[in-house]
């Protein structure tokens, strides 16, 4: 009866049946916990329906599927890479440092049929300021630029989260620099020849015959201005 005290035994016995509802509850979930759910994507349909099972997995041995479009880590595809300076441009925390060479001739193309002509003395980015806002990757006309599955990139020193990914030498970029030097003091010097321009034949003689069937034009005759009448 409520409100009426319960006594020695009846204290006991109350104590006993909330912990065992408790009890049942956790050997219910022990009983469940003897198989592993299914890693699955978040775009399964299945994904909120199994509810049942241990869900921890032994990372790294085992890890979460991340989908297709997940903006992760940056990565980019030298290769393809014209340095056209457009991802840096875009780029709204300035986490990618680009150095360019221009080259005398072309280099080389992409994969997709692109002439190269810029060298990548420095191509660095800075996944410590990366927003993962994936701009840099809409406007690379190559789609050399990409971002990657791979979300654990954690470190010890922020200093580690700069990615190098130009691969010339300090030689190699002093080599292609004197080159280009070179190239635009040799087009400074080099006296310039004035284009030779062809002579145009004079038509001016030459009556051009009218078309046929024109209209012939009609210029109306003006009378020259008489004396001024005597007022």
């Amino acid at each position: 009866m409520e409100g009426t005290p319960l006594t020695y035994f009846g204290a006991i016995g109350s104590t006993v049946r909330s912990l065992w509802t408790g009890l049942k509850i956790t050997f219910n979930h022990l009983l469940k916990a003897r198989h592993s759910r299914r890693p699955v994507i978040i775009s399964d349909k299945n994904y909120f329906n199994d509810t049942e099972g241990i869900n921890t997995i032994a990372y790294p041995h085992a890890m979460q599927p991340v989908p297709d479009n997940g903006r992760y880590r940056l990565h980019n595809e030298i290769d393809d890479c014209i340095v056209c300076d457009k991802c840096a441009k875009v780029c709204p925390v300035d986490c990618i440092t680009i150095e360019p060479i221009k080259a005398i001739e072309e280099i080389g193309k992409t994969s997709d049929g692109t002439p190269k002509r810029i060298y990548a003395a420095k191509f660095d980015i800075d996944m410590g300021k990366c927003c993962f806002c994936g701009l840099c990757t809409t406007v690379c006309p190559t789609e050399c630029l990409t971002m990657t599955k791979v979300y654990d990139f954690s470190v010890l020193d922020i200093r580690d989260h700069n990615f190098v990914f130009g691969e010339m030498t300090d030689a190699e970029i002093t080599e292609k620099k004197q080159v280009y030097e070179v190239y635009q003091q040799n087009k400074v010097t080099q006296p310039k020849t004035p284009p030779i321009t062809p002579a145009m034949p004079d038509t001016s003689a030459v009556a051009t015959p009218p078309a046929a069937g024109a209209k012939p034009v009609f210029k109306p005759k003006i009378k020259p201005a008489g004396p001024p009448s005597a007022s």
